[in-house]
């Protein structure tokens, strides 16, 4: 596989005839709504379905398949590492754990890591350090740490986690719920200031906003969240787990503004589209806090996830898939914009990475999806008639401009409405 993966050239729309198209799925719990798409096979920055219908993956995992699926760089780490050792838990030391967490670290800037394996463990994760620093380091009377996150926020779905969240889907009907955490609005510096005390251990945030719509904030407010905090001996922790590792045209999205935060959370694209990887990153003044017995995880850092996030690391220091992600990118927005006042309201973003508003009069973000994936692209919806892409780095200039074009299709008033009057039957 090389990166330019596939013609564009595809099979148009056609009448499934298999019976695991849209399968019920009887024995899954049913806390997702997917796309009616199944997945047999990919490659690149293709899925192709049950059927042999190929679809332009315009989701990518949510970042976690910033390389491409199946990308041979990263498989071939993985079948290395396969062959020798897989798992030890960290009762034992592994050769392929150190070489890892150094090369992060100086990936970052930083001096340690904290290896876990999903996003949530990693922001978790955080949570847990950034408390034991304010108590051992800051000062906080015992118990009184607290946490300053942002509205709009989705950094997991576990109980501490939506604790704080203002997602009345993920929170409502889970509680009691986890203290310790103040909620102000994104993008507003002063509102945060205002919400900062003497036992603030830490402001949490997402560079841009992912799940909210991928929401850019005012160029002013990081540099003064940074500054805020280094004035009141606060730690500045980036979720990046969605925005880092390339997405944006940057290694993280924090370098758009100039902004260094002292933890970085870590996930998805960490894994190469192969399994769960995270971690915390941070200097040794504060994950040096932890000592033995007070954290864990028997998966995290072991010696497979470690050998695929050193080839991810290693990818990202040649800094090519950030410009490729930086150029493409704005090629991708460019062609965005063209629908704005034709059925599309805004576009944001940065990167290959946008977040589209539909005109609520079309109907739903997941009509337009279901709709777009008829002419195989896919794409998923978040609140209302919004939309993100994310489509994998390895994606070609004119495998996009193949998306827009049935983008541009599905934007039609009969193609749209035909879509929803159909899913209304459904």
């Amino acid at each position: 596989m090389t990166l330019t993966s596939s013609n564009p050239g595809m099979p148009g729309p056609g009448v499934s005839t298999s019976p695991l198209r849209d399968p019920a799925e009887p024995h899954v719990a049913r806390n997702y709504s997917p796309i009616p798409v199944t997945a047999a096979t990919a490659e690149g920055a293709w899925i192709t379905d049950v059927d042999g219908r190929r679809h332009l993956d315009c989701l990518g995992a949510y970042s976690a398949v910033n390389f491409g699926h199946r990308h041979p760089r990263i498989v071939a780490a993985a079948l290395g590492q396969l062959d020798r050792v897989t798992l030890t838990s960290r009762a034992f030391r592994s050769d392929r754990l150190e070489p890892f967490c150094a090369a992060l670290a100086e990936l970052c800037g930083k001096e340690m890591v904290l290896p876990m394996n999903t996003g949530a463990e990693a922001v978790e994760s955080g949570i847990k350090v950034a408390r034991k620093w304010g108590y051992d380091v800051k000062g906080v009377p015992d118990g009184q740490a607290r946490i300053v996150v942002a509205g709009g926020n989705f950094h997991g779905r576990t109980t501490t986690i939506i604790s704080f969240s203002d997602d009345p889907d993920a929170r409502n009907g889970f509680g009691p719920y986890t203290p310790g955490f103040v909620r102000v609005p994104f993008g507003d510096a002063a509102a945060l200031a205002s919400a900062v005390d003497e036992n603030t251990v830490a402001v949490l945030l997402e560079p841009i906003q992912g799940e909210a719509g991928i929401i850019v904030p005012p160029d002013d407010y990081l540099p003064r969240v940074r500054e805020l905090c280094t004035r009141r001996n606060v730690l500045l922790i980036a979720d990046e787990i969605q925005s880092g590792l390339g997405r944006t045209g940057r290694t993280f999205a924090v370098e758009h503004w100039g902004v260094v935060p002292d933890v970085y959370l870590l996930g998805k694209a960490l894994g190469g589209g192969l399994l769960p990887v995270s971690a915390v990153v941070a200097d040794r003044d504060v994950l040096g806090v932890l000592h033995p017995g007070q954290h864990g995880s028997t998966f995290g850092g072991n010696p497979l996830a470690a050998a695929v996030g050193h080839t991810v690391v290693d990818m990202l220091a040649e800094g090519t898939w950030q410009t490729r992600a930086a150029d493409l990118g704005a090629h991708l927005h460019a062609r965005l914009r063209e629908f704005v006042g034709a059925g599309v309201v805004a576009v944001r973003g940065l990167g290959l990475w946008a977040g589209i508003d539909l005109d609520p009069g079309l109907g739903s973000g997941k009509d337009f999806c279901l709709r777009l994936s008829e002419h195989g692209v896919l794409a998923k919806d978040t609140h209302g008639s919004t939309l993100r892409l994310a489509p994998p780095l390895v994606v070609t200039e004119s495998e996009i401009d193949w998306a827009m074009d049935r983008f541009a299709t599905t934007l039609t008033v009969s193609d749209f409405t035909a879509s929803a009057d159909a899913a209304q039957t459904r």
